[in-house]
C-alpha cells in the first residue's frame, strides 16, 4: 500500500473548516477567567490517577521475556495464529507445561 501525502487545501476548504469548528458546540472557545483557573492535572487529580495516566506502556513484567529465534513448521504457526490474538502466550503455555512434564 502506497502512502499518499495530503496536498495543500484551498483557503476556502480552510474557510469551511474554521466554519464549522466555530458552530461547534462541543468545542466553545476558553475565556480569559477559564484559562485563570486551569490548574496542572498534577495539581488537581488523585496522585495514584495521575501516575497511571501518565504512565507510557506496558508495565514491566517482574519475568522479563526472552526474544529467541525459532523455526516451526508453517502449520504450527498457522494452527496457532488461527486461534486469534493472544496465540503467542498460549504457545509460551504449551512449551512451559511440556517442559514441566519432563522435569
Amino acid at each position: 500500500m502506497t502512502k499518499r501525502k495530503a496536498g495543500p487545501i484551498s483557503d476556502d476548504e480552510e474557510a469551511r473548516i474554521q466554519a464549522a469548528i466555530a458552530r461547534d458546540p462541543d468545542a466553545p472557545d476558553v475565556t480569559d477567567e477559564q484559562a485563570a483557573q486551569m490548574r496542572p492535572a498534577s495539581e488537581v487529580l488523585d496522585p495514584a490517577l495521575f501516575a497511571r495516566l501518565t504512565q507510557r506502556g506496558r508495565p514491566r513484567s517482574e519475568t522479563r521475556k526472552k526474544l529467541v529465534t525459532l523455526r516451526l513448521p508453517p502449520d504450527v504457526i498457522a494452527g496457532y495464529q488461527a486461534t486469534g490474538p493472544g496465540w503467542q502466550m498460549r504457545m509460551g503455555e504449551v512449551l512451559a507445561a511440556g517442559l514441566k512434564r519432563t522435569a
